[in-house]
């Protein structure tokens, strides 16, 4: 039986550092806790455990009032009430720039990526490569297996329109699952803001429900405007199911050829898939205003 972990809602927050502890929060992660709807005092039980790494200037008092701190926790912050303790700074900050570390290999592979892939595009003027000649790419293990729902029914997903994808997002869950409905609406926000400027960019869903009726109720529910895999191809899909750890929500971005780009998962450690957004977001942000699509 699944091991399901406990669902990070802020970007990054999930590493592990001193004896199995959690890393503690910088003021971004602070601030983010409070915009997505944790309480003051709760913030605060978390820093307790937690604790807080970084200094609090003027700027980001102003930031943490803006996003409902209270004035208990803000004061808590300036005077230090929550700071890593001295004996711990140390090797807290040495783990903090081993993970930016790896981060940033991530994401200069992604860069890569990407700047192959608008060559790429603009060598073919607008012909997309077919994937008929890379058959252990993404598109043939979901060949004839996608379905998108519309107004509450589903239809067919043409071949040849995922083809056309070159970045795309495996998104793991199930509609029992409590961290994947509160995940999925930002899932699907974040999809309707970029997929007009990136239309090389795709999300499958692969559902972990118990009916097909449940994951269409989780389709139409929450109204994803990407395909999924139809119910029934899901169980015999194994490899699909290689990119997914042991808990969901699980979200794996590949590229056409099944080269994974990001991931829930850093090893056997759980990141979140905020981290996947946000890692989605920095590489879109770095190529420019709609590139890929200009050259499509």
């Amino acid at each position: 039986m699944r091991r399901f972990l406990a669902f990070a809602v802020l970007l990054g927050i999930a590493s592990s550092v001193l004896a199995g502890n959690l890393a503690p929060l910088s003021l971004k992660e602070v601030s983010l806790m409070l915009r997505s709807g944790y309480t003051s005092d709760a913030v605060e039980h978390e820093l307790a455990t937690r604790h807080f790494i970084g200094t609090l200037d003027a700027n980001g008092e102003k930031s943490l009032a803006q996003a409902g701190a209270s004035p208990a926790l803000i004061s808590g912050l300036k005077l230090g009430a929550f700071a890593v303790p001295a004996t711990d700074l140390a090797a807290v900050q040495a783990e903090l720039a081993a993970k930016a570390q790896r981060k940033a290999a991530q994401l200069e592979e992604a860069q890569k990526f990407n700047t192959l892939h608008q060559a790429r595009l603009a060598r073919t003027k607008n012909v997309p490569p077919p994937n008929a000649a890379n058959p252990a790419g993404i598109a043939s293990l979901v060949k004839g297996e996608l379905v998108t729902s519309r107004n509450g029914v589903l239809r067919p997903y043409l071949d040849g329109e995922f083809e056309k994808k070159r970045l795309i997002a495996l998104y793991h869950s199930a509609h029992w699952c409590a961290p994947c409905r509160k995940f999925t609406p930002q899932l699907v926000a974040f999809y309707n803001k970029v997929a007009a400027s990136h239309p090389e960019f795709e999300i499958v869903f692969v559902s972990n429900d118990k009916s097909a009726n449940a994951m269409e109720g989780s389709m139409r529910d929450d109204q994803m405007p990407w395909p999924a895999v139809t119910y029934d191809k899901v169980p015999g899909n194994a490899a699909l199911h290689k990119y997914f750890g042991e808990s969901i929500p699980c979200l794996v971005v590949v590229d056409e050829n099944g080269k994974v780009i990001f991931d829930t998962y850093d090893g056997k450690n759980y990141r979140g898939p905020e981290a996947v957004l946000a890692d989605l977001d920095q590489l879109f942000a770095g190529q420019g205003p709609t590139q890929l699509a200009k050259t499509r």
